[in-house]
């Protein structure tokens, strides 16, 4: 069979820096890397987990593999137009009757800086929003994330509250910091 150059061009799943695939099994090494970084899985809000092996995450992932639907999350990985994996991210806490959802991302360390969360996180708002037809999209940070925070402003997301003491996290107490987007604050932020 030849190589064919494929035309991203008109993907949906594709923003300026970044694309959007579906986790495989073989992700799960490359997860397991994550798991390396403490800083940043405190960051995330997962204080320091207990520890995990490839294969248990290997495992995990098969639950999620093709970007199944349920009830629970859906898992990308993010790559570069190069095919370069850069992170991941999650749609989850979707709520049809009230139209709400959020998301979960997570962009390697040596990665940071670059515009990938950004491009990932608009890709999952315009699915969100556009196709699924959900009216806010509902986030939080722990309010040590400065990063997260920026990340949040500049996506137009409006902090709109904090839940006091909320994560205990090396030792400190932390806040979380509340943030929402409606489908019509996303909609001029994309000129629409």
């Amino acid at each position: 069979m030849e190589d064919v150059a494929l035309d991203y061009s008109r993907y949906f799943w594709q923003g300026e820096k970044v694309r959007l695939r579906p986790v495989r099994k073989t992700d799960a090494g490359k997860s397991f890397a994550t798991f390396l970084d403490s800083p940043s899985r405190r960051a995330l809000q997962l204080g320091v987990e207990l520890p995990t092996s490839v294969e248990l995450i290997e495992e995990s992932l098969e639950k999620y593999r093709g970007c199944k639907e349920g009830d629970g999350p859906i898992l990308f990985r993010i790559e570069t137009f190069e095919g370069e994996d850069v992170g991941g991210i999650s749609l989850h806490s979707r709520d049809k009757r009230n139209g709400v959802f959020s998301f979960g991302v997570v962009v390697d360390r040596a990665r940071w800086g670059k515009g990938y969360a950004a491009d990932a996180v608009r890709i999952l708002l315009r699915f969100g929003f556009w196709e699924r037809r959900y009216q806010k999209c509902n986030s939080a940070c722990v309010a040590s994330n400065v990063d997260s925070i920026r990340l949040h402003e500049k996506l137009g997301f409006k902090e709109e509250g904090r839940r006091r003491r909320r994560w205990f996290l090396d030792g400190e107490y932390w806040d979380d910091v509340l943030f929402g987007l409606t489908r019509e604050e996303f909609d001029a932020n994309e000129g629409r």
